[in-house]
C-alpha cells in the first residue's frame, strides 16, 4: 500500500486474470486502495500455474514473479462464480465497493451474472471497469486477446520495430499489459473524481488494441498522411541526426545520444568526444551540410567512441549538457543511481517471507516511494473478507461446504 494512501478508503473488487487488468489493481493498491482479488476456487488465477508448466522460471520455487508483479498488495478470495452461492458472495462484496474491475469477456460476464447491469443492480453508482483485447464494440468485442496478439501484433508494434527482412521482433513478457494497467488505473482515478463530484459512477473501457494505437500515434498519423506509408526508417550509419544515435564503446557497450537540436549541441559534443576539429570542418558548417555529410560524421564518431570503455565515457560525458545515457541490462537498472535514489525498485518479500525486488509503479505522490507487500496466496483472505462483509461463521461454512467459496 502507498505510504500516503491517496486512494485510502477506496475499495476495489477485481474479477480478472493474467496481467493486463490485474496490474491496474496492483497500481491502485500501491496508491492506497483496498483491492480484493476474486479467484476461481480451482487453481486460482491461471497465471499461478505458469511455474508448474515451466513457462515462468521462479528461481527454484520461491518467487512466481508473474503473480507478484500484477497482484502485489491485494487480498485474495476464492469464489466459484458458476454457483449461485458464489454469485451471492460477489453481490454481497459489491455493496461495499467503489470499483468493479474485470477482464472477463462479455459472454462470460453475462453467463456468470457479473455484467454491468448485474453489478449496478446491487450498487448503482459503482465505477465499472472493463479491460479487453479489442474494445467493447464491433465483431471482435468477445474475441480473446493478450498483449502479444492484440497489442504487439494486431496493434502494429511488431511491424514498426522489426527491421525489413528480419524475423519479427518478439514482445517482452507483459509489455503491453503493464502499460495498459497504468492506463486503466488512470481512468479509474478520473472516474472516481467524477463520482465524487457528481455522484455518478462511470463505465470505463481500455483495450490493448486501443493502447497500441495510442502508443503508435506518430506512425499511425503518418500512415494516413502519406497514403499508407510509414515514418522512414534509418539505420545507424545514415541517421538523420548523428547526435541522435547509439555508439559502440571499446568494451562492446553502447552510449545513446539524444540531442534533438543538432546545431545547439554540436560544438560542445564534438569537443567532449575528442573531435574539436569537426566544428570548423566545412563539411559540417551548417544544418544542411551536416545532414548531407552525416554518414561521414557518424563514421568519425564511431571511431571516437570505440577508443574508450563505457566507464571512461561516463566520466567524459558527465558535464555534457545534452541528453545522453548508456544502454543497460535489466539487472543494471536495479542498481542505477537514479532508480535507487527515487525508490523505483522496491525490496520486499512474498507472503511467505522470501525476499525479492520488483519495480514499483512509476507514479509517486509527495515524493514518497512505495514498498508493496507481496501478492496474496490463493484464497488467503476468504474467511476474513466474508466476516468483514458481516457473515457469521455458520454462513461461511455453508458456502464452503457447498463449494461456493474456497
Amino acid at each position: 500500500m502507498s505510504v500516503d494512501g491517496v486512494l485510502s478508503g477506496v475499495r476495489v473488487l477485481e474479477v480478472a486474470a493474467w496481467t493486463f487488468v490485474p496490474s491496474a489493481g496492483a497500481v491502485l493498491a500501491e496508491w492506497g486502495a483496498e483491492v480484493i482479488k476474486v479467484e476461481p476456487i480451482d487453481g486460482g488465477d491461471p497465471q499461478r500455474g505458469l511455474v508448474t508448466m515451466g513457462i515462468v522460471d521462479d528461481g527454484g520455487g520461491s518467487v512466481n514473479y508473474m503473480i507478484e508483479i500484477p497482484n502485489r498488495g491485494k487480498k485474495s478470495i476464492g469464489v466459484d462464480l458458476r454457483t449461485e452461492g458464489g454469485r451471492e458472495v460477489i453481490r454481497e462484496l459489491v455493496t461495499s465497493c467503489d470499483v468493479f474491475l474485470t477482464s472477463y469477456l462479455p459472454s462470460r460476464r453475462k453467463r456468470l451474472g457479473i455484467d454491468v447491469d448485474d453489478i449496478r443492480a446491487v450498487n448503482p453508482n459503482i465505477v465499472y471497469v472493463r479491460g479487453s483485447g479489442h474494445g467493447p464494440k464491433g465483431s471482435d468485442a468477445d474475441k480473446p486477446g493478450y498483449d502479444g496478439v492484440s497489442y504487439w501484433s494486431r496493434g502494429g508494434i511488431a511491424t514498426v520495430l522489426t527491421e525489413d527482412g528480419d524475423e519479427l521482433v518478439r514482445s517482452r513478457p507483459a509489455f503491453g499489459d503493464l502499460l495498459g494497467g497504468m492506463t486503466i488505473a488512470g481512468g479509474i482515478a478520473a472516474a472516481l473524481y467524477k463520482r465524487a463530484t457528481t455522484g455518478k459512477g462511470s463505465l470505463v473501457d481500455v483495450s490493448l488494441l486501443g493502447l497500441a494505437a495510442w502508443n503508435l500515434s506518430p506512425d499511425v498519423a503518418v500512415s494516413q498522411i502519406h497514403g499508407g506509408g510509414a515514418i522512414p526508417k534509418y539505420g545507424h550509419a545514415d541517421a538523420p541526426n548523428p547526435l541522435v544515435n547509439n555508439y559502440r564503446t571499446k568494451d562492446d557497450r553502447h552510449v545513446t545520444l539524444m540531442m534533438l537540436q543538432l546545431d545547439k549541441f554540436f560544438p560542445e559534443t564534438m569537443r567532449a568526444i575528442g573531435l574539436p576539429e569537426l566544428i570548423d570542418d566545412p563539411r559540417f558548417a551548417d544544418t544542411a551540410s551536416r545532414f548531407e555529410n552525416r554518414a561521414a560524421m557518424i563514421e568519425l564518431m564511431d571511431e571516437a567512441f570505440a577508443q574508450r570503455t563505457l566507464a571512461e565515457w561516463r566520466e567524459t560525458l558527465v558535464h555534457v549538457s545534452g541528453a545522453w545515457g548508456v544502454v543497460q541490462t535489466p539487472a543494471e537498472v536495479c542498481d542505477d543511481p537514479a532508480a535507487t535514489a527515487n525508490g523505483y525498485i522496491a525490496h520486499t518479500t512474498t507472503m511467505n517471507g522470501v525476499p525479492y525486488a520488483l519495480p514499483t509503479n512509476p507514479v509517486q505522490f509527495d515524493e514518497q516511494a512505495v514498498v508493496p507487500p507481496g501478492a496474496p496466496e490463493h484464497g488467503q483472505h476468504t474467511e476474513e473478507l466474508l466476516m468483514d462483509a458481516g457473515m457469521d461463521w455458520d454462513t461461511i461454512m455453508r458456502y464452503k461446504e457447498s463449494g461456493a467459496v474456497l
